[in-house]
């Protein structure tokens, strides 16, 4: 299994670094979100409100990544013909598909470390942390989190035909519902338990509170358990969704 991971994990970080869209929009999109963040939130002039933007728009990337690398990873696989292939194979269709959602977010963190470079070089963003070390923890533990969200919502796409614009819809309601940029207190109460049940939400919290002052630990044990919740339905939905396509005989959607 570790096999299996490593070597999908390897093979798709070499794919995304050869794709020009998935380089343009990891490299340049965090950046231009984290200009307007800190033109935003620098005419607020309250202490460690850029480094708060900083943390937001640099979420905001990964989320992206996570998100069109997870809707495209299916597509990608049924317009290159590898998708039959991989249902065939011995290892679940979970196995087969966990690096790839791991490379994502592994790739897509770079937009966490640009954000925070291109604050502290050109707009002068304190990058002072509170909790160094739990800070050190949080950032792996909300990308692998993330990871896995966008494993569980890959698995969903293998009926759906136009995976990708699904993900275009759901890019920025989650930034929203996540309190990337801003506090949910800012939206209607009746939207809070949607943003309780989303990884991201708990991991910025955990981020900003090990960055900023605050609580740690609490948000970063419900990322765990949302990020292994997410992992147990991924788990149930592609052997659900693998059962549905071969009695329908429409996995390739063609």
């Amino acid at each position: 299994m570790l096999r299996v991971i490593w070597t999908g994990f390897v093979m798709n970080v070499k794919t995304l670094s050869v794709s020009s869209w998935f380089v343009l929009m990891a490299v340049m999109q965090p950046v231009i979100f984290a200009t307007i963040a800190f033109y935003m939130f620098k005419a607020g002039g309250q202490e460690g409100t850029l480094l708060y933007a900083a943390l937001g728009a640099g979420m905001m990337g990964i989320w992206s990544s996570v998100l069109f690398g997870s809707g495209g990873m299916i597509q990608w696989q049924r317009w290159q013909g590898t998708l039959e292939l991989g249902v065939a194979s011995p290892p679940s269709l979970t196995l087969l598909y966990l690096p790839f959602a791991l490379s994502n977010s592994f790739v897509g963190a770079y937009a966490l470390v640009a954000t925070l470079l291109w604050g502290r070089l050109f707009f002068d963003v304190p990058l002072h942390f509170v909790h160094p070390w739990n800070f050190a923890l949080a950032v792996p533990v909300t990308v692998l989190s993330l990871a896995l969200m966008g494993l569980l919502m890959a698995s969903t796409f293998i009926l759906y035909r136009h995976a990708n614009a699904l993900s275009n819809l759901l890019e920025y309601p989650i930034w929203v519902l996540s309190g990337l940029l801003f506090s949910i207190s800012l939206l209607p109460a009746w939207t809070h338990p949607v943003s309780y049940v989303l990884p991201p939400y708990w991991g910025i919290q955990s981020i900003r509170h090990a960055a900023l002052g605050g609580p740690v630990w609490a948000p970063l044990a419900m990322t765990v358990l949302l990020g292994a919740l997410c992992l147990a339905g991924a788990w149930a939905a592609f052997s659900w969704f693998e059962r549905l396509s071969r009695d329908r005989a429409t996995l390739s959607l063609t």
